[in-house]
């Protein structure tokens, strides 16, 4: 029978280890929040994979994570004081020596879709020079500018940055954008596109810079339109809700009144922007046919028996590569490349 100090240092060790791993979880909650590099995401994989407890630690940490986000802008409604509970951690349940059963396919297909979200997150980083923003456009790539303001820049779309310390402008030299701008009244932003002014104050708006006009669409605020080339016509507003078409020909001066635009119309103007998409039992043609709607890339369900294969897993929308590899990995599927626009998907043989 062992002694009493043995049991002691076991369970000192294993509270140790626990220990060591909600600190990784913890970590990496934190370096996932402000993007993983690809050479983190494979390590990130890894420790996944490593331990079962560590995805189990990690979804705790980011519901933790996820709360305090939520209390980020709380502000007390009828006390000058805040209340110090909103805070307090809530009571330690009692621990069990028996483990809750755990359904042996949930693990691995847990890890798979955690590594999936880990291959496909958003790496964010701040713009140091106009050349940051045009050299990689091959691409959607998201920019937190020097001022704060958020740009997502859509697959082929170049922008350069020109700041100064009573404007903000950027010019839109091709393709489409989206900007959240930081609000700054004494400092407007302005983008530039095809001989088109947008001026903001603080908004949210995205421009499309086309063979033969300028679209902009208002998601939040509003904007003014202006083309400096013709002096004679007036600015136009445009409000949240609404868009703007331009002809990229001078000559035509500003449009009519801006259109009114449904929520529909808004979201199909924006499927180029990665979401997160999230499915339960989902017959595999009908995920197929969701990443098909938003990616160049498209898949083809090749043999009628996939058609039907229950999905459960959560991706990111322009993740095609981290989904064809957790189904050839867990489904039992092949995928069959053919040049960079198709991914014929059969049953493994």
């Amino acid at each position: 029978m062992p002694e009493p100090h043995e049991d002691f240092s076991a369970a000192d060790a294993a509270d140790r280890g626990l220990r060591a791993i909600d600190d990784a979880a913890a970590a990496w909650v934190a370096r996932r929040d402000r993007g993983l590099t690809p050479g983190e995401q494979d390590e990130f994989f890894q420790w996944l994979a490593a331990d079962p407890r560590h995805g189990e630690r990690l979804a705790r940490h980011q519901r933790g994570w996820a709360e305090l986000a939520q209390l980020a802008q709380w502000r007390p409604e009828h006390a000058a004081e805040p209340n110090p509970d909103v805070l307090a951690p809530p009571p330690m349940p009692r621990r069990s020596r028996r483990r809750a059963p755990i359904l042996r396919w949930a693990l691995p297909l847990g890890l798979a879709a955690a590594a999936a979200i880990a291959v496909g997150l958003f790496s964010t980083r701040r713009a140091a020079a106009p050349s940051d923003l045009a050299d990689s456009a091959s691409a959607y790539r998201q920019q937190v500018l020097d001022d704060g303001t958020l740009v997502e820049l859509n697959h082929g779309a170049q922008l350069a940055v020109a700041f100064t310390l009573a404007e903000r402008r950027v010019r839109l030299t091709r393709g489409e954008a989206l900007f959240t701008v930081a609000k700054n009244p004494a400092r407007p932003f302005v983008v530039e596109a095809g001989g088109v002014t947008v001026r903001a104050v603080g908004t949210a708006f995205n421009v499309r810079l086309g063979v033969a006009e300028i679209d902009v669409l208002v998601t939040e605020g509003r904007v003014e339109l202006d083309r400096p080339a013709a002096p004679l016509a007036a600015p136009s507003l445009v409000s949240a809700g609404e868009r703007a078409v331009l002809a990229r020909d001078p000559a035509a001066g500003v449009p009519a009144a801006p259109l009114a635009v449904s929520r529909a119309e808004i979201d199909r103007a924006l499927l180029w922007q990665p979401k997160l998409l999230e499915f339960s039992a989902t017959p595999l043609a009908e995920v197929a046919a969701e990443f098909n709607r938003r990616n160049r890339v498209q898949l083809v369900v090749a043999d009628p028996a996939l058609a039907s294969l229950p999905i459960g897993a959560s991706f990111r929308s322009d993740n095609v590569d981290g989904f064809v590899r957790l189904l050839e990995a867990s489904f039992g599927v092949r995928a069959e490349r053919d040049g960079a626009a198709t991914i014929t998907l059969r049953r493994a043989r």
